[in-house]
């Protein structure tokens, strides 16, 4: 399983918190792309609720990555 930053995006509209299931069905009904299918078949955990993407992908940037030096 690997995911990008563009893939990771495709989420971005999931209907949060979802199972591994719903966010599989969810990306069938949207035309999301097949890695992002493949990806989230991968997912190991069949009953486990994700909240965020960053459940799914830990390594998502967030916010707090892209603004290093907001206070100057």
């Amino acid at each position: 399983m690997y995911w990008t930053l563009e893939l990771a995006l495709r989420l971005e509209d999931a209907p949060w918190p979802a199972t591994k299931e719903e966010l599989i069905d969810f990306a069938v009904r949207t035309g999301k792309p097949m890695a992002v299918i493949e990806n989230l078949q991968k997912l190991d955990d069949d009953n486990e609720v994700y909240e965020t993407i960053i459940d799914v992908w830990p390594d998502f940037p967030t916010k707090d990555d892209f603004f290093f030096h907001e206070d100057e």
